[in-house]
């Protein structure tokens, strides 16, 4: 069903107001959860976006950053959820938990590179994986489809509001069951239970699933 421009651009607008409290709870007048890949699917020209606006849904039409506003801290960032996802939505999700991290020092890191080059806690960046120099290695000058995107993103949530923040700020892991051996959780989510994030798009839970309070 193609949606009107109007009531896309206020489906979007709610998106990104932070309409939603921490606590999850939703206003009465939220509309159902959108399906970004079905809205990107019927998208109408609309004018005067904001950057994050236009990441999800103009994702190969939007203007990239400057380079030389693009710290290093945001560089990992970007690259860590370009790691994980090419889907906007996702990549969103996954870099506040990034964030989430940096925020409280978990495992004693502080910084967004020393989150990301944590051993052991992103599968992309596993020492010794091809993958580890690839993403590595990206600047803001690649040319990789979709990675403007991925900077875009990483920019919005670093200079975010914490009233934007989608879930607690103790949400700070998350596990793919598509990409688990036999498609079983790690350890660490035995007997707990994934949380919700509050905004008004969903995100399929074989794909990305998170968790708060683990320590």
């Amino acid at each position: 069903m193609i949606q009107k421009p109007v009531a896309l651009y206020a489906a979007c607008f709610l998106s990104f107001t932070g309409v939603f409290a921490l606590s999850g709870e939703r206003d009465q007048h939220t509309p159902a959860p959108i399906d970004f890949t079905e809205l990107m699917e019927n998208r109408t020209e609309i004018d005067r976006m904001n950057p994050y606006e236009e990441a999800l849904l103009r994702p190969r039409r939007m203007t990239p950053l400057p380079p030389e506003k693009i710290d290093s801290e945001t560089l990992w960032l970007a690259r860590a959820i370009f790691s994980e996802t090419k889907r906007p939505e996702e990549q969103l999700l996954v870099a506040w938990v990034i964030r989430n991290r940096v925020e409280t020092r978990y495992r004693g890191r502080a910084s967004y590179q020393g989150v990301v080059l944590d051993p052991y806690q992103f599968s992309a960046f596993l020492p010794g994986k091809k993958t580890r120099s690839f993403y590595g290695s990206l600047t803001p000058h690649s040319a990789v489809p979709g990675w403007k995107t991925a900077l875009n993103i990483a920019d919005h949530v670093r200079k975010s509001e914490a009233v934007e923040r989608p879930f607690s700020l103790e949400t700070r892991h998350f596990y793919s069951e598509r990409s688990m051996v036999n498609g079983r959780a790690p350890r660490w989510a035995d007997g707990r239970s994934p949380v919700k994030h509050n905004r008004p798009f969903k995100v399929d839970e074989r794909r990305f699933r998170f968790f708060a309070g683990i320590t």
